[in-house]
């Protein structure tokens, strides 16, 4: 790992610890719970040597993309603050996504402004995504499995 990277993972393990609903995975990965959301953050470095943080919710599962989901998620897309939704066809997995520069400028406020939108966003879009184009909450899938038992308190939230 490069000093850039452990940096990064370092502000963010900083802005996190202490709270019920994080977890460090590893030297690089980390976890945040938050009502029906799972967010995974990783430290790593982009091709040009730059740290960053990518910030990753996967959000329903089992869902066939259509051109009307297609449609729904570039309009939500256009209406977020912080991310993007994507479509992963070989998981049929709805997805939102963000990234922040990490390194010396990276703070804890950016972390956590970040991380309570992007969990807004996933929170209430799993729900309406599932209602229109069907799937299952990935929220449900991880909490059966031993990720969902990392947490001590399964109502845990970060924000």
């Amino acid at each position: 790992m490069s000093d850039l990277e452990e940096l990064t993972s370092t502000r963010i393990d900083a802005a996190l610890s202490g709270n019920a609903a994080y977890k460090r995975l590893g030297s690089s990965q980390f976890l945040v719970k938050q009502g029906s959301t799972f967010v995974m953050l990783t430290s790593q470095l982009m091709a040009n040597g730059q740290p960053q943080v990518r910030c990753l919710a996967q959000l329903v599962k089992g869902v066939n993309m259509t051109p009307e989901l297609a449609y729904e998620l570039l309009r939500l897309n256009t209406q977020i603050n912080f991310g993007a939704f994507g479509y992963s066809a070989e998981a049929q997995l709805v997805l939102l996504t963000n990234s922040l520069l990490g390194g010396e400028t990276l703070d804890a406020a950016e972390i956590i402004s970040t991380l309570e939108s992007l969990v807004r966003v996933a929170d209430t879009y799993d729900d309406i995504i599932i209602q229109k184009y069907g799937g299952q909450r990935m929220t449900d899938i991880l909490e059966a499995s031993a990720l969902g038992k990392l947490f001590a308190d399964p109502n845990a939230n970060a924000f």
